[in-house]
């Protein structure tokens, strides 16, 4: 499997980055869906119904394919021989770190989505404005550990 995985290496991190791009999207567009939706509530009827079917089409669609191919073609690339040395680098475990925090950003929108779809919403929109700065965060963060590799 090793000598596959280097063949396809350079396919695989081509894909894992697609992947991430798709998903990173959706984590910085559906807060901002959020957020109007929220400063929207008291106002039912089809803007709230439009809103509902942008969310889960988002989440659906882009969204959760794109976070299981990020994992799947990351994990792929972790695996391939040579590419990261589990007991020096201490990069990846941080990267890591942060991808598992982007993966639970991504279940609390999901919640969130649930929420607004059953017409309980108890999350701000205020609220929603900053979360929106937490992807960014952990973006900066896996980007930084990838290319740099400081530590």
């Amino acid at each position: 499997m090793g000598t596959a995985l280097a063949t396809l290496y350079p396919w695989l991190k081509a894909l894992h980055i697609v992947s991430m791009v798709a998903w990173m999207a959706g984590l910085f567009y559906l807060p901002r869906l959020f957020v109007y939706h929220a400063e929207r509530a008291g106002t039912p009827g089809e803007l709230s119904e439009t809103f509902k079917v942008m969310e889960a089409k988002l989440m659906r669609l882009i969204m959760r394919p794109a976070m299981a191919a990020t994992w799947t073609f990351g994990v792929l690339l972790a695996l391939t021989p040579g590419i990261i040395v589990w007991s020096a680098d201490l990069w990846i475990y941080v990267k890591l770190a942060a991808v598992v925090a982007l993966s639970a950003f991504h279940e609390w929108l999901e919640k969130r989505r649930m929420d607004f779809a059953r017409d309980a919403n108890r999350t701000s929109g205020r609220r929603y404005r900053a979360m929106n700065e937490v992807p960014t965060v952990l973006l900066v963060v896996i980007v930084v550990m990838v290319v740099v590799r400081p530590l």
